[in-house]
């Protein structure tokens, strides 16, 4: 099984900006969407 890397807010910066620069659904379901979510989750973890 492959490791599990979590994401982090670069990583969400730069799926966005490839999703936005390729005119790709940015909607609240999205990959680039559910990238900053985790993203965000992973950095809150990192703040308890």
């Amino acid at each position: 099984m492959a490791k599990k890397t979590p994401m982090t807010k670069a990583d969400a910066a730069r799926i966005q900006s490839g999703a936005a620069k390729n005119d790709t659904n940015t909607s609240k379901k999205s990959f680039p969407a559910r990238a900053q979510s985790a993203a965000d989750k992973n950095l809150n973890k990192g703040k308890k």
